[in-house]
């Protein structure tokens, strides 16, 4: 059962923020990187809750992320390895899709430095080369340098399935350009497992009617978060954490491609609700 009042830790304008229910407040004395690196952050959190002052929601929300580094999973639902290959049939490819849906490596691969993720409410840019893009709405772990899972987010990772499909080599350009990931609007930090039954809800809206849903939840995924965390860690390390997306299981069809004005909507209880508009 997901939690009433989640403990949630947002970026902003004025530093990090603390919020819990009703209740909210600046992380004293610190900044975003150093919350981030915490083993006990979430005790580290409910002290400051207890201890500083509630404040009002007098300032603008940013992507929560410092210098952290963001990667991504792939393949890692069923749903994705199927369309994955269908994309690849034509470049011969599509062996690869399946053959990593099975494998215990999980396919992992660097998706945005900090500066070309946005947030909540922020607009993410279609890559103009591309005809064929889809949003791929993922949970999003908050993971800190000791490759400890401190939290869960929200992400888009998205995608130019053409691109991708005409030759698994062109994956780097298939996934990143400048706005090419939308993270937020908190991180929910637990110390427990997010539950296997959480729902992942997507929404496209253009011009004000719905163009597509659809939904999943997390335990339709062939891999587990430890498993992707090993692998992500074993060689690499990061000095201030990481954010890692565990993959999609929501696929629009084939005939469906994003375009400029779309508004896409991913939902998980209880971390809220992700709204970017395409450029």
């Amino acid at each position: 059962m997901q939690p009433s009042f989640p403990l949630l830790l947002q970026n902003t304008s004025l530093g990090p923020v603390v919020k819990r229910g009703d209740r909210q407040c600046r992380v004293p004395d610190t900044d975003w990187d150093e919350v981030f690196k915490r083993d006990n952050i979430a005790s580290f959190l409910r002290q400051a809750l207890e201890d500083e002052s509630t404040m009002k929601e007098d300032y603008t929300l940013l992507p929560p992320i410092g210098s952290q580094e963001l990667w991504a999973a792939g393949v890692t639902y069923y749903r994705s390895r199927t369309a994955r290959m269908d994309e690849a049939k034509e470049a011969g490819g599509s062996n690869f899709y399946d053959r990593v849906y099975n494998a215990e490596r999980p396919e992992l691969f660097m998706k945005a430095t900090p500066h070309r993720v946005v947030g909540h409410a922020q607009a993410m840019k279609l890559r103009a080369d591309s005809r064929w893009n889809v949003p791929e709405p993922e949970v999003t772990l908050a993971i800190n340098a000791n490759a400890t899972i401190v939290g869960y987010t929200i992400g888009n990772d998205l995608s130019s399935r053409d691109i991708e499909g005409e030759n698994p080599l062109y994956l780097p350009q298939a996934k990143t350009w400048d706005r090419c990931a939308a993270v937020g609007p908190a991180i929910w930090i637990t110390e427990e497992p997010i539950p296997g039954n959480t729902e992942i809800k997507l929404r496209i809206a253009r011009h004000g009617e719905t163009a597509f849903e659809g939904a999943t939840t997390l335990d339709q995924m062939k891999q587990t978060f430890e498993n992707l965390v090993d692998y992500l860690y074993r060689e690499a390390s990061f000095p201030a954490g990481c954010l890692l997306m565990t993959g999609t299981g929501v696929v629009p069809g084939d005939d469906f491609s994003l375009t400029s004005g779309d508004e896409v909507h991913i939902t998980i209880e209880p971390i809220g609700t992700l709204i970017n508009k395409m450029e």
